[in-house]
């Protein structure tokens, strides 16, 4: 009966960590579950389940849907909502020859809305979030906890027991995902592959940044019909330089009157569309029947494949929906759509096809032209505050997507501000800023029309959304495990619909189109080779890690001094000790009375429990006070200033000294293991038990304890573990103090109390000496150049200079 638990706990992955309450009993019924939890190498630590509500919720009440769906009309549709300014122009860049175009290119305005923003992004895209997250990343993050994938080799299995890691899954997975999941996990090609188009997809967005402002400002700007085009775009730069100049106070200053500004901007262009409609030719709503796309393309040909580029200039800002989905959920996006946003496109597109067919030759403002004349300039006041709206969203989501690509070792340090304590998703980098801006600026004086930066803004949208379709494609094989016949639907529709975008838009990649590609190649390059060297950092790190017996010889030198206070020694190695450490102690003969270890790992998840954040392990001998620890933080996390940081880790590594002698003194008190340890017939090796948590403190027990026979593990053990524990009214585990234990913790809080200092590696990267010319090239002169211009270890982590300790060490990969 034992064997048969023993092999069902191996087997079971993924199961489910009992409530607190509970853990006691359970500890009974499990104990075979130490042979189960034994891991080479790793930090062993089964970390304890939490509710989900620190993940975003999507079973929220209709009061606060509602709310959430009228804040994200100021946030979210700006993009999409100022497309009318420019798409017609964009369109028919010779001026319209026939009229029956206007409706030809009206019918697909239609269509391709209702399609790609509507059907496919709101009812379909929305649904891959990471628990309540969107973007590129976010599809990223799920494939990689779904298959090994990721190209740095710091995955734990303890990982996946946090709690927004784990998703509902089909209890019996389909064949198909099994063979697409070996595949990944198997083919280095499909991984880089993997990695290549996220960084593709996140460069894309990252340009948006910079065409959505320049095309955005200088449409509205234009409004000012009595100054000429040198006038437009320098009061469109001045307007630019002054946006980004105010980044620094976050969008949270602004909150909620971004939403009504947006949503008078949406009443504007849909009044203008209806009266347009019933003034000028209301049968242009004939465009809904499909029949005239296809006339279109007869008519055409060539010209109307070309025309495309100017068209799908109506779904521009559709990205933002996904991206921006972390600070709303789905439900209340889906009403913010469907409801307004939808039809009052739809209504300002056919009332200016009205006006075009009266008016053909106004086509290069047709807006503007289209507005009746005693709304004209409230009209113009709304459209520039609308474009200004529009670029700060894009601006903030340019801004996430590299701080995410930030946590996930993809782009060099820069300093992440978080402006807003209310939406954690509003972060602020002034090195990406002031990036921005010079671009945004150059853009403007460079093209100085819409239609010229249009031709380039419509590549990188279509791109983005090209790369989400295959992205979500591969989540509906590996993770929804979804019928082969809707995949086949969803891609092929979804597919054929973007690539045939896609060429049209880079037909024109002359005349302006090669901008988005020199900027995703500017930054697909800077962060391949940041996390290409990162990797290989980190591999060097991995392969020459210190070993126990220096260690165990490095406690037993007496000629080392312990001084008072608490080290915490940073690394990115989560698996064995660092060689930096010995290196350390080689050049400086004196450690500090606690010494802790401290990797900071980021998880492809959007966030970390605090309870869950912090992972320890006791480096034997025991009386050293050496302690290895993991903090797990998720891309959206924000790491605590350094007072709060050192009081979270110091309580938490409390809890860990509690429980852990708890541990001992159960298995202590089992005659069985007691003569188990004289006979010398167990080995050394991890001694770990899920014991719930007491004040958020995951538990595990060092290494250096012996490991228990699970077949003899005698309940006397299991009653002594009980005679030191028992449930409050809250069911909550409390344990009765041990002299031990409560010694230790207040050793570790006077040492505390005696000062934290940071022990800081500062290692140089250089090429072997036998490497290749291009990786001499790439990674003692690139990588330095990033490395020596970006922000250091210390500025990111926001370690106290008077603090902190660097130690210089060489890495040669």
């Amino acid at each position: 009966m034992a064997e048969r638990k023993v092999a069902a706990m191996e087997e079971e992955e993924g199961v489910e960590i009992a409530t607190e309450a509970r853990e006691v009993e359970k500890l009974k019924e499990r104990k075979v579950s130490w042979t189960r939890l034994r891991r080479v190498d790793s930090l062993n630590l089964e970390a304890g389940r939490v509710s989900m509500s620190h993940a975003h919720s999507s079973e929220v009440n209709w009061q606060r849907t509602l709310s959430l769906a009228f804040q994200s009309i100021g946030v979210v549709y700006g993009d999409i909502g100022t497309s009318p300014l420019y798409v017609y122009s964009s369109t028919f860049t010779e001026g319209i020859k026939d009229t029956q175009d206007v409706i030809g290119v009206l019918s697909l305005i239609i269509y391709t809305i209702a399609l790609l923003p509507m059907l496919k992004y709101v009812f379909i895209v929305l649904l891959a979030n990471d628990n309540g997250d969107g973007g590129t990343f976010a599809l990223y993050s799920l494939i990689c906890r779904y298959a090994k994938v990721s190209l740095i080799p710091n995955q734990q299995p303890e990982d996946r027991e946090v709690s927004n890691y784990k998703l509902d899954t089909p209890s019996n997975p389909l064949r198909r995902a099994q063979k697409i999941k070996y595949m990944l996990e198997n083919s280095k090609s499909a991984r880089i592959l993997l990695f290549l188009v996220t960084i593709m997809g996140t460069s894309m967005v990252i340009g948006d940044g910079v065409l959505t402002p320049s095309i955005s400002v200088l449409s509205a700007v234009s409004g000012i019909k009595s100054l000429g085009k040198d006038a437009v775009v320098w009061i469109s730069v001045a307007i630019l330089i002054a946006l980004f100049c105010v980044q620094r106070f976050g969008t949270d200053r602004v909150g909620f009157s971004f939403a009504p500004i947006i949503l008078l901007w949406f009443l504007f262009i849909s009044g203008i569309g209806l009266f347009n409609l019933f003034k000028y030719d209301i049968g242009v709503l004939r465009a809904f029947n499909p029949k005239y796309i296809v006339d279109y393309f007869k008519r055409n040909g060539k010209q109307a494949w070309i025309s495309l580029g100017g068209i799908f200039l109506c779904i521009t800002g559709t990205e933002a929906m996904f991206a921006d989905l972390g600070h709303f959920n789905v439900r209340a996006i889906q009403i913010s759509f469907s409801f307004l946003v939808f039809p009052a496109l739809l209504t300002a597109y056919s009332g200016q096809a009205a006006y075009l067919m009266k008016h053909a030759d106004h086509v290069a403002n047709t807006f503007y032209d289209s507005i009746p004349g005693p709304i004209y300039w409230p009209t113009f006041v709304v459209a520039v505050a609308a474009a200004i709206i529009a670029s700060q969203a894009m601006i903030s989501g340019a801004f996430a997507i590299v701080s995410q690509s930030l946590s996930l070792g993809c782009f060099p340090r820069v300093k992440v501000v978080h402006t807003s304590a209310k939406y954690e998703g509003q972060v602020y980098i002034p090195e990406v800023n002031y990036m921005l801006m010079i671009a945004c600026v150059l853009v403007t004086l460079a093209f100085k029309t819409t239609t010229n930066i249009g031709n380039a803004y419509g590549i990188a949208v279509v791109s983005v959304m090209l790369i989400t379709t295959c992205l979500l494609t591969l989540i509906m094989l590996v993770i929804w495990k979804t019928s082969i016949w809707w995949i086949v639907l969803f891609f092929s529709v979804f597919g054929s619909i973007e690539l045939l975008y896609v060429s049209s838009v880079y037909y024109k990649f002359k005349q302006g189109g090669f901008l988005p590609l020199v900027f995703a190649a500017v930054l697909m390059t800077v962060m391949i080779i940041w996390h290409y060297v990162h990797k290989q950092r980190y591999m060097y790190e991995l392969k020459n890690k210190v070993s126990a017996q220096f260690i165990k010889d490095l406690a037993a030198n007496r000629s080392i001094n312990r001084v008072p206070g608490v080290a915490l020694l940073y690394s990115e190695l989560v698996q064995g000790i660092p060689p930096i450490l010995s290196h350390f102690v080689g050049n400086i003969p004196s450690i500090h009375s606690v010494l802790v270890l401290v990797s900071i790992k980021n998880l492809p998840i959007s966030k970390v429990a605090l309870e869950e954040r912090f992972l320890f392990r006791q480096v034997e001998p025991r009386g050293f006070r050496m302690f290895r620890c993991v903090v797990r933080y998720g891309y959206k996390d924000k790491i605590e200033e350094p007072h709060e940081f050192e009081r979270q880790l110091v309580d938490n590594l409390k809890e860990f000294i509690r429980h852990e002698y708890f541990l001992l003194e159960a298995a202590n008190n089992d005659p069985n293991r007691k003569d188990e340890t004289a006979n010398n017939s167990v080995p050394q090796s991890t001694l770990l038990a899920e014991v719930g948590q007491a004040n958020g403190s995951t538990v595990q027990m060092e290494e250096s304890l012996p490991q228990p026979n699970p077949s003899n593990l005698s309940s006397n053990s299991i009653q002594s573990f009980n005679a030191v524990t028992s449930t409050n009214s809250s069911n909550r585990t409390v344990f009765s103090p041990i002299p031990a234990a409560e010694e230790e913790m207040q050793f570790v809080q006077r040492a505390m109390e005696r000062g934290v200092v940071y022990l800081l590696g500062e290692a140089e990267v250089v090429a072997k000496p036998n490497s290749s010319v291009f990786k001499k090239i790439i990674v003692n002169y690139v990588y330095t150049f990033l490395r020596k211009n970006f922000r250091q270890g210390e500025k990111i982590m926001a370690i106290p200079r008077h603090r902190l300790v660097r130690v210089g060490m060489t890495y040669e990969i």
